[in-house]
């Protein structure tokens, strides 16, 4: 694990060794994540693709400390595709693809809005929305934030405690080890970065906006849904994917993964891998043809 600095707050990275794709595979994950749940990904395509996976401001190793924590107030999308943007600059990738999970997926999305010309392509996995539904948002947003709030600091030590994550937001149980470590990035997030981007990103201006900026995209963009994903369902999915260019008429930049939930990455890696594969060669051969 490496660390650069952003805004102060030292940033957790990993960056794999350089290949002859020009472009550079950045993974951003989602809420109450970290990058280690792209692992599995990463080493499916590291042989072919160089690969980036960073810690957002809060989560995982990127800790703030209880110093910052009054400065450091800004935790909206557009505030960590800030971060993101400060990140690529100092590692000298000028040439990227964004492939964001869930929370991280909306972060992707604006940052190819707003970061155009280094970023060529978008991929979501488990992201979409884009509709705003004022009672069932609100009590997303309090169920949340109580959760944040409460949880224990010793739940991690708790015999067994870990098997409950092995079925949570997933289609099929997940091997412990992710389990162990969905437990512990749980446990350790940052009170306010939990707690603002949970906020932060469900208001519903935050909410239209999105669609708004998915129709402005100039890049491709891709979304990927499992069938069985009950945080955020397939029908939300394929609505923001139909303000982009690409959707066409039947969804053409839409791709289902049959009994997958809400952590396709680690539940089905190497129907991702091959999903994301499959982006990459369509878009390197659209990219030879024009050339």
């Amino acid at each position: 694990m490496a660390t650069i600095h952003i805004k102060g707050v030292p940033h957790a990275y990993e960056l794999t060794n350089p290949t002859k794709f020009p472009h550079v595979l950045v993974f951003v994950h989602g809420w109450l994540l970290s990058r280690h749940y792209w692992q599995p990904l990463i080493e499916r395509l590291s042989a072919d693709y160089q690969c980036l996976c960073y810690d957002l401001r809060g989560f995982g190793d990127s800790r703030i400390h209880p110093a910052q924590k009054n400065l450091i107030s800004r935790y909206s999308p557009t505030a960590y595709v800030e971060d993101l943007e400060i990140l690529l600059k100092k590692l000298n990738i000028s040439s990227a693809w964004l492939i964001g999970h869930s929370l991280g997926g909306t972060i992707a999305l604006l940052g190819g809005y707003q970061i155009f010309e280094t970023i060529k392509a978008i991929v979501c996995i488990n992201a979409g929305g884009g509709i705003y539904i004022k009672e069932e948002f609100e009590r997303f947003r309090f169920a949340g934030a109580q959760i944040i709030k409460f949880r224990p600091v010793w739940l991690s030590y708790l015999p067994l405690i870990d098997l409950m994550f092995t079925k949570a937001q997933v289609a099929h149980p997940i091997p412990r080890q992710w389990a162990r470590q969905r437990l512990i990035d749980f446990v350790q997030a940052s009170y306010e970065a939990a707690l603002g981007t949970l906020l932060d990103s469900t208001t519903e201006s935050e909410v239209h906006r999105l669609p708004q900026v998915v129709s402005k995209l100039k890049q491709p963009a891709y979304f990927i849904a499992g069938t069985e994903d009950r945080i955020m369902d397939p029908k939300y999915v394929r609505h923001l994917a139909s303000f982009h260019w690409m959707f066409g008429g039947y969804g053409e930049n839409v791709i289902e993964i049959p009994e997958c939930g809400h952590l396709a990455m680690i539940e089905q890696p190497n129907a991702v891998a091959n999903c994301l594969r499959n982006i990459l060669n369509q878009e390197n051969d659209s990219f030879s043809v024009l050339s």
